[in-house]
């Protein structure tokens, strides 16, 4: 048996500049993201007979052989690391598993990839595991996405990534003391909406869009350093205004990336005291983030009474696999 545990994350500036339709035409992309103490476990067994059992937020499946597995994901996944038959795959999370915000299908592409190759003996690093994810699910899968969710998913910690036009990846760590990180966590507050959304809908139209954004884009992509180059200087209400300003580019971007629950919340943190707040990912719902100063904290919880409060930590490590049973 093997258990992989892959952190969500959390994206401060510069998200949809990871996409390809960007980073490949306009001189390439940066993000600034933190992975989050929430997690996605994968469990890995092997089976008696030589059948393949998944289990997975709202359902379970049961299958023969590996091209009848309908989640498109753990498929693909099972095909590339060659783990097709005797095996079952089970997987829990910290945080509702889809339409949250916080990455949790490529937390999900990197640990199941992360588990099955440790279920074959072997280890990758988390450059290959974030390359592998970002293979199958851009490439093979097709799907509209970006490549931060996978890179935070594969190396944990709060770093500043940079998308180059050929398709590398330069990733940098952001460096924080367990103090700092501390204190990091006392300027922010994560904020469940209770609203979830397809985020490829989104996506998708963005993509669409691309050419018609690019200034926009180009814009968000220079906040992504500026908001680097705040934390490191502790500058945190710089960092606030800055993710105001990220939510407000955003929100242009294309339809749906707001609605009147999310400008209501923000109009409530906002009275609060808070310095900026934006939505998570790709917008319409999931996790509503509030920068703020830290004797601010209570008010901005009571602006948002009835919403559930998730604490902002930083995992400073990626996918790691955490069980090993022979």
């Amino acid at each position: 048996m093997i258990i992989s545990r892959t952190p969500l994350r959390v994206s401060f500036a510069g998200g949809g500049t990871d996409l390809p339709s960007f980073y490949t035409q306009h001189g390439g992309g940066a993000v600034l993201s933190a992975a989050i103490e929430a997690y996605v476990y994968v469990l890995v067994n092997q089976k008696f007979d030589r059948d393949i059992r998944l289990s997975y937020s709202k359902t379970a499946e049961y299958v023969p052989r590996v091209d009848a597995v309908r989640h498109p994901m753990a498929r693909e996944a099972m095909k590339a690391t060659g783990v097709t038959e005797a095996v079952e795959i089970v997987t829990v999370s910290d945080i509702p598993a889809e339409g949250t915000g916080l990455g949790s299908s490529s937390s999900f592409a990197v640990g199941v990839l992360n588990a099955l190759h440790a279920f074959r003996g072997e280890l990758l690093s988390p450059r290959e595991l974030a390359e592998e994810a970002c293979r199958i699910e851009i490439e093979v899968l097709k799907e509209p996405a970006g490549k931060q969710d996978q890179y935070a998913a594969a190396y944990g910690g709060l770093r500043y990534y940079e998308f180059q036009p050929e398709g590398t990846v330069n990733v940098q760590p952001v460096p924080l003391s367990p103090q700092e990180r501390e204190d990091f966590s006392r300027h922010f507050s994560l904020f469940y909406s209770g609203l979830t959304r397809s985020a490829n809908n989104i996506l998708s139209r963005q993509q669409e869009r691309t050419s018609e954004n690019s200034s926009t884009l180009q814009r968000m992509r220079e906040m992504a350093l500026e908001t680097r180059n705040a934390i490191l200087a502790r500058d945190y209400p710089r960092v606030g205004h800055l993710l105001e300003e990220g939510w407000k580019l955003k929100r242009s971007l294309a339809d749906g990336i707001s609605n009147p629950s999310l400008d209501e919340m923000y109009e409530r943190v906002m009275a609060a005291g808070a310095l900026g707040a934006k939505v998570t990912g790709a917008g319409g719902g999931g996790f509503f983030l509030v920068a703020h100063p830290p004797e601010k904290a209570a008010d901005v919880e009571q602006a948002l009474d009835g919403f559930r409060k998730v604490d902002l930590r930083i995992s400073p490590t990626g996918s790691q696999i955490i069980f090993v049973e022979r």
